[in-house]
């Protein structure tokens, strides 16, 4: 059965940091881009950020740019969140995702279409 856990969220204050890890079991999705996405209470999930095959390109929606950093393991097939300077706008519940493709471009197609559990983050002011 194929599996993403997504792990790592927590609490932290304003200007904190948080790495989130999301692990793939019952297969590997190294061949996959792979996508990072949240959703805030009474808000639509969102894109944060992406990752191609080999880690060599990544993606980054505009309000987190600079401040988080999406990387990969494919030895471990696992992909990881860096989030500093967590803002309390950054609350959310967080997602991983593989696109059906190695490389990531905008309005990429999944792989598949359910979703995991998530990781809850709060970003306390």
């Amino acid at each position: 059965q194929v599996q993403l856990v997504e792990s790592g969220g927590g609490l932290v204050q304003a200007g904190g940091s948080l790495r989130l890890s999301c692990a793939a079991s019952g297969r590997t999705f190294s061949g996959n881009a792979m996508g990072w996405f949240r959703q805030a209470p009474g808000k639509e999930r969102e894109f944060v950020a992406a990752i191609n095959w080999s880690g060599g390109f990544t993606y980054y929606t505009e309000s987190v740019k600079g401040r988080f950093t999406i990387s990969r393991d494919n030895a471990k097939n696992t992909i990881y969140l860096q989030m500093n300077n967590l803002q309390p706008e950054d609350t959310a519940v967080y997602y991983c995702k593989p696109y059906s493709g190695s490389r990531y471009y905008p309005n990429s197609p999944f792989l598949y279409d359910y979703w995991g559990q998530g990781t809850q983050v709060t970003v306390s002011s």
